[in-house]
């Protein structure tokens, strides 16, 4: 069997980006977890990181198969990667990535943000039981999604697959199926919007405040204002990378890509980037994480 440079690249990159997303994932997924059992205490914030760890390391190892299939095993990428299992496992996976990611951009906007309306208030008083129905609705949103796509994907009888409409050809039919599951996962243009809605109010308040505190000259003020500013490149890189995500995520349900190009490797690439490099984050702004890591793999003492 022979190799393409890009192909090899791709595994290159495809794995450095895997093992890179299970240390930080099961890092967060582990020390939260040990926390939340010390604590005996219902913390969100802890049980909003367990959940998108957890997702987050099933979204890896579904984007880390699919890249083994395609580079090892291309003639039979299609038959074991887009079969019902494995379709029910990825739009499972690639949708709760969203769902939790838009329960922490929520959790960051009603802890940190600093508006006063009304509205704002009464939802971040009762800020516990709202993240704990989010996260159970985007927990059953996402089998929602995963369901659809199967029944809309694979249209089973008795004797297993078969065609919905007889008349129309194989590539005709194909085609109308890829078009199903796009609309579908058009669903998740609402944790999207969300994200979206969330991070510019943070971003906003956040700057205020930035904006506010540097007309101060004393110490204390300086440094809520690095902190502030520290926020901003952290919700500002949060944002780049679910963006991106969501793209490439839609950009690879439109099947329109070549099997195998250029263009099939970026796409799932840059969703891989997203698991690893948005964990990586959340670890280096915490200074608690940040510290534990660095012990972990002997940056630190």
């Amino acid at each position: 069997m022979t190799f393409h440079f890009p192909a090899i690249l791709h595994m290159v990159i495809m794995t450095t980006e895997f093992l890179i997303g299970i240390a930080v994932n099961g890092f967060l997924v582990v020390v939260n977890g040990l926390d939340l059992v010390k604590s005996r205490k219902l913390q969100i914030l802890q049980i909003l990181l367990i959940c998108m760890g957890l997702s987050r390391l099933g979204l890896q190892m579904m984007l880390m198969t699919q890249s083994f299939f395609s580079v090892f095993f291309p003639f039979a990428y299609e038959e074991n990667i887009y079969g019902s299992n494995m379709m029910f496992i990825w739009m499972f996976f690639s949708s709760t990535g969203l769902w939790f990611a838009t329960c922490l951009s929520v959790f960051y906007c009603l802890k940190i943000s600093g508006f006063t309306k009304t509205w704002f208030l009464w939802l971040k008083f009762r800020i516990s039981k709202l993240m704990l129905w989010l996260l159970l609705s985007s927990l059953l949103a996402s089998l929602g999604t995963a369901t659809v796509s199967i029944v809309v994907g694979f249209p089973l009888i008795e004797d297993g697959y078969v065609l919905r409409i007889t008349k129309l050809n194989i590539s005709d039919v194909k085609l109308m199926k890829n078009n199903d599951l796009l609309l579908v996962n058009l669903a998740l243009l609402l944790p999207f919007t969300l994200f979206v809605k969330c991070t510019s109010m943070l971003f906003i308040s956040l700057y205020k405040h930035t904006y506010r505190m540097q007309g101060g000259s004393h110490k204390l003020s300086n440094a809520k204002t690095e902190a502030h500013i520290n926020a901003l490149k952290t919700v500002t890189t949060f944002f780049c990378f679910f963006v991106s995500y969501f793209a490439a995520f839609m950009a690879n349900m439109t099947f329109r890509i070549p099997y195998r190009s250029h263009q099939f490797f970026v796409v799932k690439e840059v969703m891989a980037a997203y698991p690893a490099g948005h964990s990586v984050i959340i670890i280096l702004s915490n200074s608690k994480f940040k510290d534990l890591f660095g012990r972990m793999i002997c940056l630190k003492k």
